[in-house]
């Protein structure tokens, strides 16, 4: 998060990312980490120091969204979860997952996917994919192949197809408020464990889960290499 090769930290990129959202009301970090909190104060960004013994990054979203009173929100009915490695997110990816939260008032989380279009990216077991319904309703998320095909030999041409039929997760999401304060008491299901993916929890909860597909999910932070890919990017702009 304080890697700043390009002149900023990544968090600030994140953080200044996010801001170009058109419907949402604010931007707040939220952190355990006073470095984090010195640096976002430090280009002027607002921030929330959380208690450090949280288990998922989701538990700590739902202490801020419990505290929105200290930071001068109020009547916040959707809360967006940006991970701070996501320094290219679109804004208006972000206003897609809070109109969609509008459109589907079954709808308790909405979230991002995105087409895959790579055999190494479908087998990829850290690429997490999700199938959804007609009406958009996440079915099942999995780092497994879904949906399978079972004749193999056919998997390149299901690619190329202009159609897509495969989708990559992406862990961005937007939550009723009030269903995420409810979270961090919802029971870890069998799924979510042998997965090790925290959205299966929502299904298996019972809580409908909207997929909202993008074409350019912009890049994710998760490697030194991923970094130096981004700090190469932003030289040509």
């Amino acid at each position: 998060m304080l890697l700043a090769e390009t002149g900023k930290t990544l968090i600030q990129h994140t953080y200044e990312a996010a801001s170009n959202s058109k419907i949402a009301e604010g931007v707040v970090v939220a952190t355990d980490h006073p470095e984090i909190e010195a640096a976002v104060k430090n280009f002027g960004g607002r921030v929330m120091m959380t208690r450090a013994d949280h288990a998922s990054g989701t538990d700590r979203i739902a202490e801020v969204a419990g505290r929105f009173e200290e930071l001068g929100f109020s009547d916040i009915e959707v809360v967006v979860n940006v991970q701070g490695d996501e320094p290219e997110i679109a804004g208006t990816a972000i206003d897609r997952l809070i109109q969609c939260l509008a459109e589907n008032q079954d709808a308790a989380v909405s979230t991002l996917a995105t087409p895959i279009r790579t055999k190494s990216l479908l087998l990829d077991m850290s690429c997490v994919k999700v199938v959804a319904d007609d009406a958009g309703r996440a079915m099942y998320f999995s780092r497994s192949q879904i949906p399978a095909v079972r004749a193999s030999d056919q998997i390149d041409s299901i690619l190329q197809d202009v159609t897509p039929m495969f989708f990559q997760h992406i862990g961005v999401y937007a939550y009723r408020r009030q269903f995420l304060m409810q979270i961090p008491d919802l029971p870890r299901t069998f799924l979510e464990e042998m997965e090790s993916l925290e959205q299966l929890r929502f299904l298996g909860s019972g809580w409908p889960v909207y997929v909202e597909v993008i074409e350019d999910s912009g890049k994710g932070i998760d490697t030194p290499d991923d970094y130096e890919m981004f700090v190469k990017r932003m030289a040509k702009r």
